[in-house]
């Protein structure tokens, strides 16, 4: 990472609420900033984590916000209750986007049936409170396309979040309006050279940065922290690399991520 002035950024996807960042999760906060990580969006994943997620925003008001949702994964879990508490969390200021929802049959901890009726719910909720949507998928492409189809014309856009997808699934998502969330994937030489190469690809205005935290440590990191724990202090390495793929100055990169972020989120009118 450069040594010259910190980059203004926004990291849209960090799991704050997650339980490996109970001893220091001031401090992990509090290095971000110094890192010139400015705000964090806290991901919601089950009920309980996004009444957590919103729960901390409130206590750091002008750097933190959050979305409000259910993890495919946990769509077993979503109930009529369930549906009344993420509409009620979603009049929240602190509350940005609807999410991470979605589908995933790669591992089908919940069944498709259960994912399919969860991500409707989010869906409406999304349109009824005029709030983006935050998106996870994983095998399951043909099918979230087709549901976001049907709801496109009453939706506020998205982001198709951690995306490592083909050519034909970014110009699918891009289609329908959707913002592009790169990872520290773009970051592994093993993994993430085609993602790489296909960066340049997303329209400057579409692209958005995260850490996923503590997920995707940046693989190109050096020296390596001693910890595999991924923070967002590190959002600057994947700046730097998506900046590398597209060949363009990562202040200048930086800059344009962060008016994406502010126009998808309305984080101005929010601040």
């Amino acid at each position: 990472m450069t040594d010259q002035q910190a980059y203004k950024l926004t990291d849209i996807g960090v799991n704050l609420s997650d339980s490996v960042f109970e001893k220091d999760r001031q401090q992990v906060i509090e290095n971000a900033f110094k890192a010139g990580v400015e705000r964090l969006i806290i991901t919601g994943t089950t009920e309980q984590e996004s009444e957590q997620a919103v729960e901390l925003c409130t206590q750091q008001l002008s750097t933190l916000y959050c979305t409000a949702g259910v993890h495919p994964h946990y769509s077993s879990q979503f109930t009529s209750s369930t549906r009344s508490m993420l509409s009620a969390l979603s009049q929240s200021k602190h509350v940005i986007a609807i999410g991470e929802t979605g589908l995933d049959f790669n591992r089908n901890f919940s069944t498709p049936e259960q994912q399919v009726f969860a991500f409707e719910q989010q869906l409406e909720i999304a349109a009824e409170t005029s709030l983006p949507l935050f998106l996870h998928e994983r095998d399951a492409h043909k099918k979230q396309t087709e549901m976001l189809t049907h709801f496109r014309d009453h939706l506020q856009g998205g982001v198709a979040h951690c995306f490592t997808g083909t050519r034909e699934e970014l110009y699918n998502y891009l289609d329908l309006d959707l913002y592009i969330g790169i990872t520290g994937w773009i970051c592994d030489e093993r993994r993430g050279s085609e993602l790489f190469n296909l960066l340049p690809d997303i329209p400057a205005d579409r692209l958005l940065l995260e850490t996923d935290a503590p997920y995707l440590l940046p693989r190109s990191m050096r020296p390596k922290p001693k910890s595999r724990r991924n923070l967002p202090q590190y959002l600057p390495y994947i700046l730097e690399q998506a900046a590398l793929s597209r060949a363009i100055d990562p202040y200048q990169l930086a800059d344009q991520c962060e008016n994406n972020c502010e126009r998808l989120f309305s984080l101005k009118a929010a601040s």
